[in-house]
């Protein structure tokens, strides 16, 4: 009986150990039971959050690369020749720029020349110094504004835009073009245009040293007029500007007689006084 029992209980730890050895072949660790993350819900996945930063970083130093690489060429394209860029008319109206103010600087030479011998030749160089410096003063009467002036030259009309109103830098940039292509003498509506002459925006309109200007607005300029019509009329530049940009009609007019009337007050020294 007890021999019975003995058998019995050792063929029930058998049993056992056999189930239990079967548990464990069972798991992939072959000896311990595999342990499971639980899923965590609410809280932030600290390893996709990483891969998102670095993958925006990367991102950031390409954009940066690309820039830095863009503006690089950029600054080499710039330090070639501007000339290249100009089309076939721009080149040929700096041409005719060029060589009207050579022309008129070697006019200029010519008469200082011719003064400057006339007064070596005559015997009463102070009676020939007098009659130079009226001559001079009338000139340079002109080009100040004091004096009225006429010539040949051109009219250039504008109308109101239909798009948007003229601004200033558009109508300021005209004067300088027509001064670029030798324009001796310049008139903008009623105002005489000299060499401190600005153009600027008070309320709703323009305004030229101070006088409001309003459209059409008119420009009367003396000088060789085919070099001032193509100054207004090239492609590409300031005429074209006022067409496309604000809706405006412009009309150049070249004539044998522009007069321009307006003068400018000579201003009040308060120290300097005029040489007698």
């Amino acid at each position: 009986m007890a021999g019975k029992e003995r058998h019995e209980k050792a063929a029930t730890r058998l049993r056992h150990q056999r189930a239990t050895d079967r548990r464990n072949d069972g798991t992939e660790t072959g000896s311990f039971p595999v342990v499971r993350r639980k899923a965590t819900r609410g809280r932030p996945d600290l390893n996709r959050a990483s891969t998102k930063a670095r993958l925006g970083t990367s991102v950031l130093i390409v954009l940066l690369c690309a820039m830095l690489g863009f503006g690089y060429m950029t600054q080499v394209n710039n330090t070639t020749s501007t000339y290249e860029t100009l089309s076939e008319d721009e080149l040929v109206s700096l041409i005719n720029r060029t060589s009207q103010q050579a022309r008129q600087l070697e006019q200029r030479k010519n008469e200082l020349t011719a003064q400057l011998d006339s007064l070596k030749s005559q015997a009463d160089k102070k009676a020939e110094a007098e009659r130079i410096a009226k001559q001079n003063e009338q000139t340079s009467g002109i080009l100040s504004g004091r004096l009225p002036a006429q010539g040949q030259g051109i009219i250039v009309r504008i109308s109101q835009g239909s798009k948007q109103d003229v601004d200033a830098a558009t109508l300021f940039t005209l004067i300088e073009e027509l001064r670029n292509a030798g324009a001796e003498v310049i008139e903008l509506n009623d105002v005489r245009v000299v060499t401190s002459t600005y153009i600027g925006q008070r309320d709703d309109h323009l305004v030229c040293d101070g006088q409001p200007l309003d459209p059409p607005y008119v420009v009367r300029a003396i000088g060789d007029p085919s070099a001032l019509q193509n100054a207004v009329d090239i492609a590409g530049g300031v005429g074209s500007r006022l067409k496309v940009m604000f809706g405006s009609r412009v009309t150049v007019t070249t004539s044998d007689e522009v007069i321009i009337d307006s003068v400018r007050a000579t201003d009040s020294q308060r120290y300097a006084k005029p040489l007698q």
